[in-house]
């Protein structure tokens, strides 16, 4: 099987905490395609893109030369790899921390505890910079794997690791102290296929079917009945979209109403309803979501 050199190309991870995630993303926005283990490349039946299935180490790379045009990666391997792309869009998925972790026992408390010690890491460009930035002077020890061990083989005093849950941390006995950088899944760009029309057009078509996907995961749909004389308040509190729809019951002086709420304020927002007099609330997902 061969490429299709009109054809956009994303590079996505076939192995790791991204790999299914992404895949489900670029299904989820009603991509057609194939994908099985061992398999390299994958063509969509029902839009022009090409997929990609490689080591995340190398989306950057891909990226950065133009072999591919897009790629969805962790933000902490683009800063690592210092690759020259553009970064699109955050995905909303593959949110971690990349922090510096120290011995539960040890008498480290703060990173400028750190100063002429010894912290093992596999992101080194990364670490460089921000210790640079604290003005600390540390000794960085480039391990390719299992940098949790480090500190119990006195390989290193200190590590800088990827944290999501913590549970690899608890298990040997570290505690986070500092945090590098805020990760998660992002969308990037090689920046010359961002200047050919035909690849920006396919890209934005693309991304509005991400940032579809990503509003309604983000928002719930609310429908309520409540007294006319509440209608303005209610309006007050929705902070949602540019205005709820509003509808006349059969029950006098009592209206419909319907709105999406971002789910981060959802609670917040039931509980300000509820005084106003709004009842019967309904709340719903959102499959899909496209605004202006």
């Amino acid at each position: 099987m061969k490429f299709n050199s009109d054809n956009l190309k994303i590079a996505v991870q076939k192995k790791g905490r991204l790999a299914e995630p992404s895949r489900q993303i670029l299904k989820s926005i009603g991509l057609d395609f194939e994908h099985y283990e061992g398999r390299l490349f994958s063509p969509c039946r029902n839009f022009p893109l090409d997929i990609l299935f490689l080591r995340d180490d190398d989306i950057p790379e891909y990226v950065q030369d133009g072999v591919t045009d897009l790629g969805i990666v962790g933000l902490n391997v683009v800063q690592e790899k210092a690759a020259q792309v553009v970064e699109l869009d955050s995905l909303g998925f593959g949110t971690c921390t990349l922090s510096i972790a120290v011995p539960r026992n040890s008498s480290f408390r703060s990173v400028y505890d750190l100063e002429n010690k010894r912290i093992a890491t596999s992101y080194p460009r990364v670490l460089k910079r921000f210790l640079e930035m604290k003005k600390i002077k540390a000794r960085i020890i480039e391990i390719s794997g299992s940098v949790e061990i480090t500190p119990s083989l006195d390989v290193a005093d200190a590590i800088c690791d990827l944290v999501s849950t913590g549970s690899t941390l608890q298990i040997n006995e570290l505690e986070p102290i500092e945090i590098v950088l805020k990760s998660e899944a992002f969308l990037i760009a090689n920046p010359q296929s961002l200047k050919d029309p035909k690849r920006q057009e396919m890209t934005e078509r693309l991304r509005v079917r991400l940032q579809g996907n990503l509003r309604a995961r983000r928002s719930k749909y609310v429908m309520m009945n409540a007294p006319n004389e509440a209608l303005e308040e209610i309006r007050k509190i929705l902070p949602g979209m540019k205005s709820p729809t509003v509808m006349p019951l059969a029950e006098e002086d009592m209206v419909a109403i319907h709105s999406v709420v971002p789910e981060d304020v959802f609670w917040d927002v039931m509980e300000k309803l509820r005084k106003t007099g709004a009842s019967d609330i309904l709340v719903v997902p959102i499959e899909k979501m496209v605004s202006e």
